[in-house]
């Protein structure tokens, strides 16, 4: 009987770990799905095939355990969902909700051709965007208490240009799904001003930024993974424009912008380009210099994905702009992106595996 006593009292301490852990769940774990999503899509681009589709059926994994967690925390721990989503450093994380959704529904268009699974997807982050862009932005507007920016910003804001820029680019990978030239021309018009917002929002998050670098005391360990979204937001970007310039033709209303969309994309591609070096030099004196830890942390996927994305969005920007040598480019990034997302996995399996064993 103390036995069976003893079994009933360790599960009951499981089942409540496990809801603490869904409880105060990272906000931006969808980052896992859209770093994933975005290799997938590099090294099916390139010719990896096989690791492409092991990806795909990762991601897979990923999106449904994610978003089961998601679904359950806010259905049985909303007050939690939304003190953080009012939050000037957690809220942010929730725009990974609409990048990683895009994301997953790209891989599958671009993979398996499966566009009305894709579509679901694409209407459903389109409502998700609309509801996390306006809750977060109107509560961290009209807060009072609210934090200094060195406290309040880092790199994960810019997320809602990635999410904006990841509706435009999975809106034009659906344009095949339509057959009545109405809903294409709708389309078209939607998927560019999901573009031309996704700029704006860039170029408004990134100057308090660059601030924030350049004019206010910035500590090695505040230098968290996410500020490669500055560079990952730029490439997804060139991505947006990319896909739309390759996808013009036969749309009167594209065309005549055109001329603009190459100049602009071309714009951020090497604004991305530039942030690059940087970023690793930066890294550089928080892991080398100043010998921060190496482990596992929830935001390291936000690092991972704008090396994939880059990795992506070059290759795409040397189709649409006809540049062919920029493709030696992703030729040599994905093996950083894959050296990422691999250490990635292994530093989580590993920090699952201790979780485990501390709790029993």
């Amino acid at each position: 009987m103390s036995k069976l006593w003893k079994g009933l009292r360790e599960g009951a301490d499981k089942v409540s770990i496990i809801r603490e852990k869904i409880k105060f769940l990272f906000t931006g774990y969808f980052a896992l799905v859209m770093a994933t999503g975005a290799l997938s899509i590099a090294s099916h681009l390139l010719g990896f095939h096989v690791i492409s589709r092991v990806l795909l059926f990762c991601n897979i994994i990923f999106y449904l355990v994610i978003a089961i967690l998601t679904i359950i925390r806010v259905m049985f721990y909303f007050e939690n969902v939304k003190e953080d989503l009012t939050s000037h450093l957690k809220g942010p994380g929730f725009f990974t909700l609409v990048a990683g959704t895009n994301v997953f529904g790209s891989q599958l268009v671009i993979l398996e051709q499966l566009y009305s699974i894709a579509f679901i997807l694409w209407v459903f982050s389109i409502v998700l965007w609309f509801v996390i862009m306006y809750s977060f932005f109107t509560a961290v507007t009209i807060r009072e208490d609210k934090p200094t920016l060195a406290e309040g910003i880092n790199g994960a804001w810019l997320i809602a240009t990635v999410a904006t820029q990841s509706i435009a680019i999975l809106g034009v990978f659906l344009i095949p799904y339509y057959n009545n030239p109405t809903s294409i021309g709708f389309i078209n018009f939607f998927t560019v001003s999901m573009f031309l917002l996704g700029c704006m929002l860039y170029l408004s998050i990134i100057t308090l930024i660059f601030y924030r670098f350049t004019f206010l005391n910035l500590k090695h360990a505040a230098l968290t993974p996410p500020y490669w979204i500055n560079m990952g937001a730029v490439a997804i970007t060139t991505l947006a424009g990319s896909t739309i310039i390759m996808n013009a033709a036969g749309s009167p209303f594209i065309e005549q912008f055109v001329s603009f969309i190459k100049g602009f994309t071309l714009f951020f591609w090497v604004t991305g380009t530039w942030w690059i070096p940087l970023l690793v030099i930066l890294m550089y004196w928080r892991y080398i210099v100043h010998r921060f830890p190496i482990n596992y942390d929830f935001q390291m996927w936000g690092m991972v994905f704008p090396l994939a994305m880059y990795t992506t969005a070059t290759y795409q920007l040397s189709e649409a702009l006809e540049i062919p040598f920029l493709k030696n480019i992703s030729h040599i990034f994905i093996y950083p992106a894959w050296i990422t997302w691999t250490l990635g996995i292994i530093l989580l399996i590993i920090h699952l595996y201790l979780d485990i064993v501390r709790k029993k």
